[in-house]
């Protein structure tokens, strides 16, 4: 019998401050929660509209150009500092390039010729006029 009495005298006694922290912690949660959805939804949406274009001749051309570009120092990522030009590498790009000229040769139209050889041309030129501003002895 005095075990039944206990039972009864037993109560739950449930703390508001712990109701109160229990319901923000809760929220916060969901507020994290829908953060993090917001962020993926945006990084979804941003990979839907950075589609890649169709791989092709001339997409070939311009990435190698590009790069040889970029290592030249003629184009900058957005928000770094400006950087000494690395000549080896653009070297190394624009010998792609010719190497890519040489084995298509009579194999494009008169438009891919065209294009690929103007831009061999821009990139000598610009490679020359860096090597000779540099001092480097390395010249076409």
């Amino acid at each position: 019998m005095a075990e039944e009495e206990k039972k009864k005298d037993k109560k739950i006694v449930v703390d508001e401050d712990w109701k109160e922290q229990a319901q923000k912690e809760k929220e916060k949660l969901a507020e994290e929660e829908k953060k993090e959805e917001e962020k993926k939804t945006g990084q979804e949406q941003q990979q839907q509209s950075r589609k890649l274009p169709k791989g092709d001749f001339a997409g070939l051309v311009s990435m190698l150009a590009t790069q040889a570009m970029f290592a030249m120092g003629l184009i900058q990522p957005e928000g770094q500092e400006k950087r000494e030009p690395d000549l080896e590498l653009a070297r190394y790009n624009i010998d792609m390039l010719e190497a890519l000229e040489e084995k298509t040769q009579n194999n494009l139209d008169g438009k891919e010729a065209n294009m690929l050889k103007q831009a061999i041309d821009q990139l000598r030129m610009a490679f020359v006029k860096l090597s000779g501003s540099s001092g480097s002895s390395d010249k076409q």
